[in-house]
C-alpha cells in the first residue's frame, strides 16, 4: 500500500515536471522562432532598401491632392507620344505658361495690335538732292534713313516671324557700312509663351545718288556688337532710337509687361546673389536640405525633388540654401558613369529662379555662416525624420533649418517630405524652373538657321528597333524606304527637314535627301563649338574649364528644335504601329 502510494506521488511529480519542461520548451521554440523571423525581415528589408530603384516620381499614381494631381498629369501627359517624361528632357516652368496660352488676357500679349509690319515703318530711302548729297565719309548706321532701311530688309527676309521691337543700330567694326541691329521676335506659328532676341550684322552700302540699300544679313547671332543693351526702353520710333509699335492707349507694346516670360537671346546674368552685410545675414531664416539619395539620379526625380525643398522654404518664408553643383546620371553621360561637379546653371535658368525666390548658394552661405555664428548666437534646429510635417516647423525661430537624410533609400529621398498630409499643403513652385536660355538659345539658333519654316520627324531606333519581341515592327517602319513612303503623305517635296533621332549613324537617312532637304542636331554643333557663345560663357561659368555638351543638353536640344517645326511626326503615333511602351501596351482614347 505504501509503496503504491510512493510510486503515486513519484509519477505525479514526474508528470507535473514534463509538463513544466514542456511548456519552457515551447516557449524557447516559439522566441527562437519570432528573433528568425524579426533577423529574415530585417535581412529582407536591408536586401530590398539596398537594389531598390524606386519609379519615377512623376510617374506615380495621382495623390488626393487636386493641384498635385494636375501637376503631375500635365507633366506626364502627352503632347507627343515619343518624347516621354523618363527618357527625354523634363517639361519646366514656361511650359506651364503655354498651357495658358490661349486665355484671352495671355493670348492678347501677342496679338497684332504690338506686331510691327512694314507699313508701320516711315517711308525710306528717298535720294537726296544733288546739292545734299555727300557719299563720301563711313555710313551713320543711327541714321534714320539707314535705321528704317535695315527694319524692312529684315522683315521681308524672315517672312515667318512677328517682330516686336527692333533696337538701335550702331556701328559693326568690320567695315564702312558694317551696321549691328538687334531684334526681339516671335515665330507667327510659335505655340509657347515667350520671346525671341537677335542681333545681326548688315551690310549697307550707298549709291553715288545717297540711296541706301543693304546687301547682306549675317548669320545668327553675328551682330555682337548690338547685344549689350538687356532691357530696352519703352516708347515709339525716335528716329536713332528703338522702333516699338504702339499698342492700344499709346503704350508701347500694350499687355506684354505683366505677363513674366522668357526672352531668348538675352544676355543672360545668373551671378551668384550675396548678402550684402552681417547685420542682414543674422536676420534671416533659412533652410537646407543635406545628404539624401536624390544625387545622380534622372533629371525628373532631381527636379521633383529640389521642388519639394524650394516648395518648403517658400512655406515657412524662409532662403533656401542650395547646392548649385549636380551629379549628373550616367544615362546622359557619354562616359557612361554618373558625372559629379555639373552646374544648376547648365541646364536651368538660375537668373529667372533668383530674381523669383529667394536662394542662396551652400558654400557663400557657409563660409557667412562661420563668421558670423558664434558672434552673433545663430541657432540651427536639426530634423532628420522626413515625416516631421512643414507644418510642425513652421513656429521654429532657429535661424537655420537643416533636414538631414540618411543613407538607407528610398526614405532618404527629399520629395518625402511633400508626401502624405503635407502634399494638399506644400505646392511646387514649378513656375519657378525654366530651362537653360543658355541652351535654348542652341534651339533659337537652330530653328533661325531654318528661318523658322521647317517640318520635323522624331525617330526612335536604337535598341528599340534591336528588341523585336517587344517592338516588332519598329526597325521596318523606320527604316528609310518606311519614312519616305510615310512622309510623302504627310510632308511636302522640297521641304526642310529636321529630323530628331536616336540613330548614331546620320548617312542612315541619306535616302531621304532625294525628296527632302534634312538637318540633324550634329549639323548645326557651331552653336556649341569653341568659337561660340554657349561654349565661352559655360567655360566662364566652370571655372575656365570648358563644358561638355552632354547627353541631357542634346535631347533638350533635340527635343526643342522637334516641337518647334510646323509639322511634328512622331515615331509611335505615326510611323509604326508599335506601342511606346512594347507590344500590347498601346492606350485607346475614348
Amino acid at each position: 500500500m505504501q509503496n503504491n502510494s510512493a510510486s503515486s506521488l513519484l509519477l505525479s511529480r514526474n508528470g507535473s515536471f514534463r509538463v513544466e519542461t514542456l511548456g519552457q520548451t515551447a516557449l524557447h521554440i516559439v522566441g527562437n522562432l519570432c528573433f528568425a523571423a524579426f533577423v529574415f525581415f530585417v535581412l529582407a528589408f536591408t536586401i530590398i532598401a539596398a537594389t531598390y530603384r524606386p519609379d519615377d516620381p512623376l510617374l506615380l499614381p495621382s495623390s488626393p491632392s487636386a493641384s498635385s494631381s494636375k501637376l503631375t498629369a500635365f507633366l506626364t501627359s502627352s503632347t507627343n507620344a515619343t518624347f516621354r517624361p523618363d527618357d527625354a528632357p523634363l517639361r519646366t516652368g514656361e511650359d506651364f505658361l503655354n498651357s495658358s496660352a490661349t486665355s484671352s488676357s495671355t493670348s492678347s500679349s501677342y496679338d497684332d495690335a504690338v506686331i510691327i509690319h512694314l507699313s508701320d515703318l516711315p517711308d525710306s530711302n528717298a535720294s537726296s538732292s544733288d546739292a545734299d548729297c555727300d557719299d563720301s565719309g563711313p555710313i551713320n548706321c543711327a541714321n534714320p534713313e539707314v535705321f528704317h532701311l535695315m527694319m524692312r530688309a529684315t522683315i521681308e527676309s524672315f517672312r515667318d516671324v512677328h517682330f516686336y521691337r527692333f533696337g538701335k543700330p550702331v556701328n559693326g567694326g568690320d567695315a564702312d557700312g558694317s551696321c549691328d541691329m538687334a531684334w526681339r521676335f516671335r515665330p507667327k506659328d510659335a505655340k509657347r509663351v515667350g520671346f525671341y532676341k537677335d542681333y545681326r550684322r548688315f551690310l549697307v552700302v550707298r549709291s553715288p545718288s545717297c540711296t541706301y540699300s543693304v546687301v547682306k544679313i549675317g548669320e545668327y547671332h553675328t551682330g555682337t556688337n548690338a547685344r549689350k543693351k538687356k532691357r530696352l526702353p519703352k516708347g515709339g520710333s525716335d528716329g536713332a532710337g528703338e522702333f516699338v509699335r504702339k499698342g492700344k492707349g499709346g503704350n508701347a507694346s500694350s499687355g506684354l509687361d505683366p505677363l513674366v516670360v522668357p526672352v531668348v537671346g538675352d544676355a543672360v546674368n545668373d551671378a551668384l546673389p550675396v548678402i550684402e552685410s552681417e547685420s542682414k545675414f543674422s536676420s534671416g531664416k533659412y533652410l537646407i536640405y543635406s545628404g539624401g539619395g536624390d544625387r545622380c539620379k534622372n533629371m525628373n526625380h532631381y527636379l521633383w525633388s529640389f521642388l519639394c525643398a524650394l516648395g518648403e522654404a517658400q512655406y515657412l518664408n524662409r532662403t533656401l540654401v542650395m547646392d548649385l553643383t549636380i551629379c549628373l546620371s550616367s544615362k546622359y553621360s557619354s562616359m557612361n558613369q554618373d558625372e559629379e561637379g555639373k552646374d544648376f546653371r547648365f541646364y536651368f535658368d538660375f537668373e529667372h529662379l533668383r530674381d523669383s525666390a529667394s536662394v542662396l548658394d551652400q558654400r557663400q552661405f557657409w563660409n557667412d555662416w562661420g563668421m558670423w555664428q558664434k558672434k552673433d548666437k545663430l541657432t540651427l534646429h536639426l530634423v532628420e525624420d522626413f515625416r516631421i510635417t512643414p507644418m510642425k516647423l513652421e513656429k521654429l525661430k532657429d535661424h537655420l533649418i537643416m533636414r538631414k537624410f540618411g543613407a538607407v533609400e528610398p526614405d532618404n529621398y527629399w520629395y518625402r517630405v511633400c508626401e502624405g498630409e503635407t502634399e494638399a499643403v506644400i505646392q511646387r513652385p514649378w513656375h519657378l524652373i525654366w530651362k537653360s536660355r543658355r541652351l535654348m538659345d542652341i534651339v533659337s539658333g537652330i530653328a533661325s538657321k531654318l528661318k523658322w519654316d521647317f517640318d520635323a520627324v522624331h525617330v526612335v531606333r536604337g535598341e528599340k528597333a534591336r528588341n523585336t519581341q517587344l517592338w516588332p515592327n519598329l526597325a521596318t517602319d523606320t527604316s528609310p524606304e518606311s519614312l519616305l513612303s510615310t512622309l510623302e503623305h504627310q510632308i511636302v517635296e522640297g521641304r526642310q527637314l529636321y529630323i530628331a533621332t536616336d540613330e548614331p549613324d546620320g548617312s542612315f537617312f541619306d535616302p531621304l535627301k532625294e525628296k527632302y532637304n534634312t538637318h540633324f542636331l550634329e549639323d548645326f554643333k557651331e552653336l556649341w563649338g569653341e568659337s561660340s557663345e554657349w561654349y565661352e560663357e559655360t567655360k566662364k561659368l566652370n571655372n575656365g574649364i570648358p563644358v561638355e555638351f552632354d547627353g541631357y543638353m542634346r535631347g533638350e536640344a533635340d527635343t526643342e528644335v522637334f516641337l518647334r517645326g510646323k509639322k511634328q511626326l512622331e515615331t509611335f503615333n505615326d510611323l509604326t504601329s508599335d506601342c511606346k511602351d512594347g507590344i500590347n501596351t498601346c492606350r485607346t482614347t475614348s
